[in-house]
């Protein structure tokens, strides 16, 4: 049986969602995982051990979830699991010494697993697959205000030049990692990220609102992710602001401890708009509640300053409900504007309230668009998303059979001696 190890370091797939470091790629490692194991590989998905946790829990059938200890079992800000990469590294040897079997593939998540992914490989001398799901040089154009470290951006740079093969989630992914990053575009890979499409689906909006206890009247628009300023919530309680419906609510889920000085300045800006009673802060919800919630709502808006993929949108769309979103990375491939709802080239409140009012006022287009978007969220099922990287592992393990390798030198690691990688 092939087994496939998947890296995702910095945060494990069981993590609550809508927290500081739990989002889409939580829920894209564990449900490709999952669908592999499905497929018949034999999938290990290692990540810090930050609690009392047992060290090995099953996540499905034919998938495993191991946790390897690397400082401190507390959870760490990324910074701080920065430093954690060349402990994690032996760790990750050692455990597949004791096992006595090894992995014939490495898929890493993130930047700081890209950069142990490949010195694991390197010592394995496997193939080495990489998904970034956010990139650092774009965060940081994105939002002028904020910064990512040059040490994640120097580390993306090495691991898009230097792995066996880049998988993106969008076509713009794929063309900025050419452009800011150098990479070879014939090791570039696109496949979209997946959906559980029996679990997001439409559901009564009737029985929705009464589940979330949402009165059945007053428009409701949602917002989901994690409470971060790249998302442009600040965008979207200036557009809630100026609706003509004054009677609309706004649900923004998601958030954590972490985020309570974020949550506390939109809760400030709701004040003085003069909307903060029909604003609710319902902090993170389960996922498997998400499809109630999209089902009750009139209007999913995505208002984000970047997305590499936009899952949010999708899981959206597949429940019957309208999309208003920025136009910027990935959701520009996955929202299809005047058809599955809008998309707004300006990052600036007016036209995002422009368009929703339209919707508001209009229940039969935003029927249509519902029913437009669940169609298109069916390219989006997990076994088509699966079996596209089961075939792109499949080719890199033939690769690596005809001995096939990198025309640059190979990346050395400094793991035995205890360097930080």
């Amino acid at each position: 049986m092939t087994r496939i190890l998947h890296l995702s370091v910095h945060t494990s797939p069981l993590a609550p969602l809508g927290g500081r470091d739990a989002g889409g790629m939580n829920v894209y490692v564990l449900e490709l995982s999952r669908a592999l194991g499905e497929l018949g590989y034999q999938v290990d998905v290692m990540t810090r051990l930050d609690g009392d946790l047992p060290p090995i829990a099953p996540l499905g059938p034919n998938v495993r979830l191991v946790r390897l200890a690397a400082g401190p079992p507390l959870p760490l800000p990324k910074d701080d699991i920065a430093r954690c990469g060349a402990e994690f590294a032996r760790e990750a040897l050692a455990f597949v010494a004791r096992e006595g079997r090894g992995y014939d593939l490495i898929h890493s998540h993130y930047w700081q697993s890209a950069r142990i992914g490949l010195a694991l490989a390197r010592a394995w001398n496997v193939p080495h697959a990489v998904m970034f799901h956010t990139l650092g040089a774009v965060k940081n154009r994105a939002r002028v205000s904020e910064a990512e470290p040059r040490r994640r951006i120097a580390a993306e740079r090495l691991a898009a030049r230097r792995a066996d093969a880049v998988v993106t989630a969008s076509r713009h992914e794929r063309e900025l990692l050419v452009r800011d990053y150098g990479a070879d575009p014939s090791r570039l890979v696109t496949i979209p990220c997946g959906i559980d499409l029996e679990l997001f689906a439409p559901r009564n909006r009737a029985q929705a609102r009464a589940r979330l206890g949402v009165p059945p009247e007053p428009p409701l628009l949602v917002w989901v992710g994690r409470l971060e300023p790249l998302k442009g919530v600040d965008i979207l309680v200036d557009a809630f602001a100026q609706l003509q419906r004054r009677d609309a609510l706004l649900w923004i889920v998601g958030g954590d401890t972490d985020a309570e000085a974020y949550r506390s300045a939109l809760e400030a800006q709701a004040r003085e708009r003069g909307v903060r009673e029909r604003v609710r802060f319902t902090g993170p919800m389960p996922h498997t509640e998400l499809p109630w919630l999209y089902s009750a709502a009139d209007v999913c808006v995505v208002p984000s300053y970047y997305e590499s993929f936009g899952l949010v949108a999708v899981e959206a769309m597949a429940c019957g409900t309208p999309v208003v979103a920025s136009r910027v990375g990935g959701l520009a491939e996955t929202v299809i504007d005047g058809v599955t709802g809008y998309l707004i080239p300006w990052r600036c409140p007016e036209p995002f309230a422009e368009k929703l009012d339209v919707l508001l006022a209009n229940p039969e287009l935003r029927a249509n668009f519902g029913r437009a978007g669940r169609r298109v969220a069916e390219r989006f099922r997990w076994p088509s998303v699966a079996a596209r990287i089961a075939s792109l592992y499949e080719a890199l393990r033939a690769g690596r059979r005809r001995g096939a390798r990198f025309r640059d030198e190979i990346y050395e690691a400094t793991l035995l001696a205890g360097g930080q990688l």
